[in-house]
């Protein structure tokens, strides 16, 4: 799992030759820094934060911080600026340094310096350290004096420092809160300075009293300053403090509603508008009825459209949350009106047809959001409404390729997919005015489109076949084109075939695509819309279009890439000739299909490389494989009961055994066989499933099905065969089909047949597999790099430790991203697991207490900034070498454990103690015999 793109520092083994890279990399960049030049030194110092990403461990960055503290120490202001920036760019990096006291040390030794940008700097580098210094009460200080500095750069960076500090210090957030309040209300401090002290209130939030305190400074501030800056900065600051706190919420919506209905200035409006968002986004549950009403007055009566597209903009936000069924729930004694006649509904109504787009689209959007909310409630008239809205905004914006009017598309689709969902009887019209308007609208907005009817198409098959004969048309007279938008319109328009046919082309729709694909698309294009059939589970035509792009690719990777990809599209279609009372054809199929199989998976292992090992495809294509070649057994199994019937003494054999299951000879020890091999199957493809981080939902949905359907035919084996008490045997008929002595026998084979049928319909319900988008494309990528201290110089030298000690491991980690970090889901907490095992012992013939051989312990650290390390005391009580894995497993915010590595070994030699030692041989000296002195021979001796 771990990312390959960059050398890591400390990695696996952790020092040894990477450590070379990082500390020749430090070193480069320190001859830099002491370099004469300024301009040396300061690019030496903007190329800090690459070497952090790069060697993302506290040993490299704790140096690199000190290096980059001594030049803020002695350089010139622009320096300090440099240093100033890189700090702030590597925030997260900042928990890693060690010796913190010694870089605050000579980073704040400046803040004494008689230059007042010197000191603003130093300030405003102390404020970006707040994250690790939050009680420093030095630098507390230093912040509450120059907040009275007559420069007003210093002024300023005080200002920006305090802010930092208030967010994490309780301490100083109280202590600062009146010094804020005085400076504010004082007549003396001048209003472009008031105007930046302000927003520091929205950090007031540590407990009840002091967010109670600055709201009422705040509402002070409202009330005494009526200009337009200040108003806004102070109702802005007011929403940001009340959705931190989650204080005083309804009231602070009330307010904002009260300047939005009486305040005449528009950019005070404005501002209100974009606070209800906020507020709208964040705690929709606080909304009243009350609320909601106010708004849609305010919209009804205002005339400026901007400021009616934040409203609806607002109440399209509500509409979507449970903030809408408080609207239209009824108080117990009341009667209800309507849900049509309400100020909401006819708003939406009034705006759906404005011609304005934004504001047309926010008023389908809050129409949808009823329709499909309210569901107990008769809405036929809000329905039509709904409908025709979104008909008319589609028809407005289809014709245009501007952005502002591709975003009200993709508005007006959305609110389609989710109406055919929650309402499916609209299904019908919404996919009649999709076909509609694909012919005559832009190329950007078909594209959409052709997404639309996908996602509805998926939800709703049945509506598959109506939508297949337009859809075919178009795509002859699509265009002739090579350009982006062409080339992307003939993807979407093929995929939507594929959805709509239902894993079944005919010959003219594949003609059809084949022949525009010849005229007018890009390689890509083909494998795009090859890739897009395999999901979809169109394997012929993906095999064809595999085959055809064999030639186009120049890399021999990349060829065994799209070999193997057309070898598993024939295998899969070689399973579609299953027929349901053909076993000798299925075994065939089966049999042709693993054929193709093995063919693939040798040209999938050879298109792996180092950076891209394809490590879930090669798994994932195994496990069919052995999946097939299970089915393929079990039908073997079962047929054998035809072939070959139990022997005579069948009977014999099972009593003098005591097992019943004898009586039907060998086929009882073979369906065991077949029950734990599909056992073993679903147990791989969960790890499979858990080794998965980064797959999209869908994916872990299709393994998580394999996995059922192997469990499912083991259950099968177990309660029809193996434990035939616990099944209802009266249900299935007497096939006749061969010769039985006994009744065991005959329910024995009707059971059998009863088998075969059921791995049958599996087979045909879940072959041809559909190969989802993790197999091809990998959205999330997240990689988690173990450094080990401590650890040898070169790894396959052990470390050396004594018996009678413990060994104190440490376990650093840091947790890499790709470029869209928690699209799927996010890594909460990281649960390390550290093993030891004793590989050789030592040769020495003594005796040692045996109870401490291996040690096994666990521990789950919750990463910061990406960053995690903890401790583990192993004891090597046994002298010899041991093995120590460290193997790390992630658990995300649902609370599922995923294994997504990396593993991580190094080795220990546990050596006897001096002193141990020197008892042992003193022990053994005195427990040796005296040897006789030998006499001199004789005659006497003799006898």
């Amino acid at each position: 799992m771990a990312s390959n793109s960059a050398k890591s520092f400390l990695a696996d083994a952790g020092y040894g030759e990477q450590e070379l890279d990082a500390n020749s990399a430090l070193m480069e960049l320190d001859k830099g820094l002491r370099s004469g030049k300024l301009g040396e030194q300061c690019e030496a110092v903007v190329r800090f934060p690459r070497l952090f990403q790069k060697y993302p461990f506290p040993i490299l960055i704790n140096s690199a911080f000190l290096k980059l503290a001594d030049v803020f120490r002695v350089g010139n202001n622009f320096l300090r600026l440099c240093v100033l920036k890189v700090t702030q760019q590597s925030e997260k990096h900042l928990e890693k340094i060690l010796n913190v006291d010694e870089f605050v040390k000579r980073v704040f030794s400046v803040i004494h310096s008689n230059d007042p940008v010197a000191r603003a700097i130093t300030l405003r580098m102390l404020g970006s350290l707040a994250s690790i210094i939050p009680e420093r009460k030095n630098a507390h200080h230093s912040i509450r004096q120059s907040l009275d500095s007559h420069d007003n750069v210093e002024v300023e960076a005080a200002v920006f420092a305090a802010a930092n500090f208030s967010a994490q210090s309780k301490d100083f957030a109280v202590g600062i809160c009146n010094k804020i309040s005085e400076m504010i209300q004082g007549l003396a401090t001048p209003v472009d300075l008031k105007l930046k002290l302000i927003p520091i209130l929205q950090h007031m939030h540590h407990d009840a009293i002091l967010a109670s305190s600055a709201r009422q400074l705040l509402q002070q501030l409202v009330t005494s300053y009526p200009s337009t800056k200040m108003v806004i900065v102070s109702l802005h600051t007011f929403t940001l403090l009340s959705a931190s706190s989650l204080v005083d919420t309804p009231k602070q919506i009330q307010l904002l509603l009260q300047y939005l209905k009486s305040d005449p200035r528009k950019a005070v409006k404005r501002l209100a508008v974009q606070d209800l968002k906020l507020l709208a986004n964040k705690t929709p549950h606080t909304w009243s009825k009350e609320n909601i009403q106010a708004l849609c007055e305010c919209a009804l009566q205002t005339p400026y459209d901007s400021l009616k597209l934040g409203m609806l903009s607002v109440l399209a936000t509500l509409s979507g949350t449970i903030a809408i069924k408080h609207y239209f729930s009824v108080a117990p004694g009341n009667v209800g009106s309507s849900p049509s006649s309400s100020d909401l509904v006819k708003l939406a109504q009034e705006c759906c047809y404005h011609s304005n787009r934004g504001i047309a689209a926010h008023g389908v959007r809050v129409l949808t959001n009823i329709t499909v909310s309210c569901q107990e409630k008769d809405l036929l008239s809000l329905e039509q409404d709904a409908v025709f809205g979104l008909e008319s905004l589609l028809v407005l914006c289809s014709q245009d390729d501007s952005p502002g009017a591709l975003s009200t598309v993709k508005i007006a689709l959305n609110c389609m997919v989710k109406l055919a969902k929650g309402r499916p009887h609209l299904s019908r019209s919404v996919v009649d005015t999709l076909l509609t308007q694909l012919h005559s609208s832009q190329d950007a907005a078909r594209i959409l489109m052709c997404h639309c009817l996908a996602a509805i198409a998926m939800q709703l098959p049945v509506l598959g076949d109506g939508m297949l004969g337009d859809l075919v048309e178009l795509y002859k007279v699509i265009g002739r084109s090579a350009t982006d938008k062409q080339q992307e319109l003939l993807v979407s328009l093929a995929t939507v075939i594929f959805v709509a046919s239902q894993k079944a082309l005919s010959a003219e729709v594949k003609a059809v695509i084949k022949q525009q694909l010849e005229s007018v698309s890009s390689g890509w294009t083909v494998y795009r819309i090859a890739r897009q059939a395999s999901r979809m589970g169109n394997h012929d035509m993906a095999q064809e279009l595999y085959q055809s792009l064999l030639t186009q690719v120049a890399s021999e990777h990349f060829y065994f890439w799209l070999n193997s990809l057309k070898e598993f599209s024939h295998a899969e279609q070689c399973l579609t000739g299953l027929q349901e009372d053909s076993f000798s054809s299925a075994l065939s199929c089966i049999a042709e299909s693993l054929k193709c199989y093995h063919k693939g998976i040798a040209s999938l292992t050879a298109a792996s490389t180092p950076l891209n090992p394809l490590s879930f495809q090669c798994e994932f294509v195994k496990l069919r494989i052995d999946l097939l070649q299970a089915f393929s057994q079990l039908i073997c199994t079962c047929n054998s009961l035809k072939t070959s019937p139990p022997p005579a003494i069948a009977t014999t054999i099972a009593m003098t055994l005591g097992n019943d299951l004898q009586r039907c000879g060998r086929i009882s020890n073979q369906m065991k066989q077949s029950m734990d091999e599909f056992r073993s199957l679903a147990s791989r493809y969960r790890d499979l499933y858990q080794a998965s981080f980064d797959a999209d939902s869908a994916t872990l949905r299709n393994v998580e099905l394999q996995q059922q359907s192997c469990l499912l035919v083991a259950h099968a084996i177990e309660a029809l065969v193996l434990d035939p008490e616990s099944a209802n045997f009266q249900e299935y008929g007497c096939t006749g089909a061969a010769h039985a002595d006994s009744e065991y026998e005959r329910r024995m084979m009707t059971v059998c047949s009863r088998v075969l049928e059921e791995v049958g319909s599996l087979n045909r319900k879940y072959a041809p597999v559909s190969y989802m988008r993790y197999f091809f494309q990998k959205l999330q990528s997240t990689s988690i790099k173990l450094a080990l201290s401590p650890s040898p110089r070169n790894p396959a030298e052990p470390i050396a430790v004594q018996n009678n000690q413990q060994l104190a491991l440490k376990v650093e980690g840091v947790v890499q991203h790709g470029s869209k970090p928690g699209l799927f889901r996010r890594i909460q907490s990281v649960c390390l697991n550290v093993s030891s095992t004793l590989q050789s012992k030592s040769s020495q013939d003594y005796k040692i207490p045996l109870d401490s051989v291996t040690n096994e312990m666990e521990q789950r650290v919750e990463p910061h900034n990406d960053y995690f390390s903890t401790q583990f005391l192993l004891n090597f009580a046994v002298l010899g070498t041991h093995s120590i894995t460290v193997e790390s497993s992630v658990r995300d915010a649902n609370g599922i454990v995923w294994k997504t590595g990396p593993r991580t070994t190094m080795f220990v030699k546990s050596l006897e103690d001096p002193y141990s030692q020197q008892i042992r041989l003193q022990q053994q000296q005195a427990q040796q015999p005296l040897q006789p002195q030998p006499q001199p021979r004789s005659a006497y001796t003799r006898f």
